[in-house]
């Protein structure tokens, strides 16, 4: 009797060194040998998806960003081809003349166009005729000695037809607009500008 209880002491204190649990059934398995290594946390994986999800819309919006941009540089571009330069202005064209123009040629028609655009009829551009006849006889190259008038409408000085366009000295169209708008603006019409002509000797 005695040797068993020393035998049982033995028994319980080497199991104890050795790590194993004793329990009233008996030995236990090591603690923790058996549990599961690296069990990856829910929120962990959570965290994960939203960072991969973030990183793969901000690469969808610099994608989005450079492809408006890039359309934006091709929209301007061909907006510059198709458009005259703001620093080459183009010249100055009359409008195509009517049937009842072709009595008339050259500068001459040009401007019989130009008045019927204006909304005067032909008893006007008669009136015109005679009167820039006068002056230059149409030609856009035209210059008064004396007064150092020039173009057709001999405008004094010639600089004031720029205000049609930058082409005045040499574009018989940017003439004639000018001439068309200064004889409205005093005159009235080219009868009227005519009439003075007879009567003073100038317009």
């Amino acid at each position: 009797m005695h040797w068993h209880r020393t035998l049982g002491v033995l028994l319980l204190v080497g199991a104890v060194a050795g790590g194993v649990a004793v329990t009233a059934d008996g030995p236990a398995e090591r603690a923790g040998a058996d549990t599961p290594a690296g069990t990856v946390d829910a929120a962990d994986l959570a965290r994960q998806d939203q960072e991969r999800a973030d990183s793969e819309r901000a690469a969808r919006d610099t994608a989005q960003r450079k492809a408006d941009e890039a359309a934006v540089a091709a929209a301007e571009q061909a907006k510059k081809v198709a458009s005259p330069s703001q620093s080459k202005k183009p010249g100055a064209t009359a409008p195509p003349a009517p049937e009842s123009c072709n009595v008339y040629s050259g500068n001459r028609k040009t401007g019989c166009a130009m008045v019927l655009a204006k909304g005067w009829d032909l008893a006007q551009m008669g009136c015109l005729d005679k009167l820039w006849t006068k002056e230059s006889g149409w030609n856009e190259k035209a210059r008064n000695k004396s007064s150092g008038a020039l173009g057709i409408p001999q405008a004094y000085p010639g600089s004031k037809m720029s205000s049609a366009g930058p082409d005045w000295e040499t574009n018989p169209v940017t003439q004639i607009k000018w001439g068309l708008g200064y004889i409205a603006q005093k005159y009235n019409t080219p009868c009227r500008a005519w009439a003075t002509s007879q009567s003073t000797g100038s317009y």
